[in-house]
């Protein structure tokens, strides 16, 4: 059995080299711009495997931020219905496997490794013509989601854009029953563009004739964009927050439970996931559902409390230890920095210092943070400087890391003296060090840097 074990182990990491030998934006240093993107690609991708991505009803989501927890959590409702259900989400904490779920589990390893040796021939077709240019790894995934939920007999896929909408390989969808778009803000920009209405507009081309559309609240330039997508395609717009609205009733650093005020009736929710965002995102996902339901989807009140309560999505606002208390959470732009900083003083009691990156508070507060290169991360370093006594600075080991010279530079803008440490581990034993047990540290600025902490540090806390 140990043979047949490190076997298998052998294959997987093949398939994983296999995978990752695509072009990889993910990993490579090369900026990234629009003209690396062509749908085109994928549309003959999936012609050659019988169209797969058409098999299952597909809820599409986009957004700037909180697409990754929306998908969790209607997926999570849809499972605790009893549907056999996709989620497709990038990207990955620990292991690849995470980013194809059914049902709430990762594709297993051996299914994977089939799937790759049975799609292999198709993904050298293409690229030995490469008409519309070379597949990348993005790509390859997700073709092998679309694949792997056929294979399994889905009835629902929940799908999260991995970058912008109208130019992402799961763009390659008809007809989706919902496309939702959460919260936009600046991300990507080299991409996407330089204003919130061109990113909108890149968003909102997930929107196609015959679904509804559901948002979260947006700024009054991005809405206006969807709202004339919606026009041109003759789709329904509805809008959490004022379709479907919401109060927060408790909060902990348990969970969260809210109101909400539904089309149909009222639900009283209770939601692992912390932060005001997240209410907006499960307020986002009652309209989706309800949606569903309109639609002939049979589901019970009893399904959506058990879906939401039980949801997983680890790397956000994720507490994995008391003593002192750690946080990670995968802020990497200004908006999202600026959520976390008011998660940080709702549920940790932490407030602006002055004069910023003062000490000698009664709980000492420790940022350790890393950031991708291509990020702009001066607003996002200014968001959270106010609120921390130490700053650690430190690199993932992801090629696209930036270096730590940058961030040091970037944390001096504001007066901030920061502790330059080589990796995330030696980065976390100097940060709890300073906190001692009644501190606290908070793991920031890439998903990157917060996959290390979580590997590092191993399996949530409870005490």
């Amino acid at each position: 059995m140990a043979s047949s074990g490190r076997i298998a182990l052998m294959d997987y990491q093949q398939t994983l080299d296999y995978i990752y030998g695509f072009v990889n934006f993910e990993t490579s240093p090369i900026p990234r711009t629009a003209e690396h993107f062509d749908l085109r690609r994928m549309y003959e991708l999936m012609a050659r495997l019988g169209n797969p991505q058409e098999a299952a009803k597909s809820v599409h989501i986009t957004g700037t931020k909180g697409k990754g927890s929306t998908a969790a959590m209607l997926a999570s409702v849809l499972t605790a219905s009893g549907r056999t259900t996709g989620l497709y989400t990038s990207p990955h904490l620990l292991d690849m496997r995470e980013r194809i779920q059914v049902n709430g589990e990762p594709i297993p390893v051996a299914d994977l490794i089939t799937l790759v040796e049975r799609l292999k021939p198709d993904f050298e077709a293409v690229n030995r013509q490469a008409t519309y240019g070379k597949l990348t790894t993005f790509e390859i995934l997700t073709a092998l989601a679309f694949a792997y939920f056929q294979q399994r007999g889905v009835k629902y896929q929940v799908l999260e854009v991995g970058l912008g909408g109208r130019l992402d390989a799961t763009n390659v969808i008809a007809h989706p029953e919902v496309c939702i778009i959460t919260s936009i803000s600046y991300d990507h920009t080299e991409v996407l563009g330089d204003t919130l209405a061109k990113i909108a507009a890149e968003k909102s081309a997930i929107i196609k004739p015959g679904c509804v559309a559901v948002i979260s609240p947006q700024s009054d330039e991005a809405r206006q964009v969807i709202e004339k997508k919606c026009l041109e395609c003759g789709v329904k717009l509805l809008q959490a927050g004022r379709d479907v609205t919401w109060r927060g009733i408790n909060t902990s650093l348990e969970g969260q439970t809210l109101e909400v005020a539904g089309r149909l009736r009222k639900y009283t929710v209770n939601i692992p996931l912390l932060g005001e965002h997240q209410m907006d995102n499960t307020a986002a996902v009652m309209v989706a559902l309800e949606v569903l339901i309109g639609r002939g989807l049979h589901i019970r009140e009893a399904h959506i409390l058990d879906g939401l309560a039980g949801v997983k999505w680890p790397g956000r606002f994720q507490i994995l230890r008391r003593k002192p208390l750690v946080i990670i959470d995968g802020a990497h732009n200004h908006d999202s920095a600026r959520r976390l900083r008011l998660t940080l003083e709702q549920y940790c009691g932490l407030s602006a210092k002055e004069p910023v990156g003062s000490t000698g508070s009664n709980r000492p507060a420790v940022l350790i943070f890393g950031a991708s290169l291509d990020k702009n991360i001066h607003t996002v370093v200014a968001e959270l400087v106010t609120v921390f006594d130490r700053v650690i600075v430190t690199a993932s080991h992801n090629p696209r890391a930036m270096t730590l010279s940058k961030l040091e530079e970037a944390f001096d803008r504001y007066g901030v003296a920061t502790q330059v440490t080589p990796d995330v581990n030696t980065a976390i034993a100097q940060a709890l060090s300073l906190a001692g047990d009644n501190g606290l540290v908070c793991v920031t600025g890439s998903l990157f840097v917060v996959a290390e902490a979580l590997e590092i540090m191993g399996t949530p806390a409870t005490h």
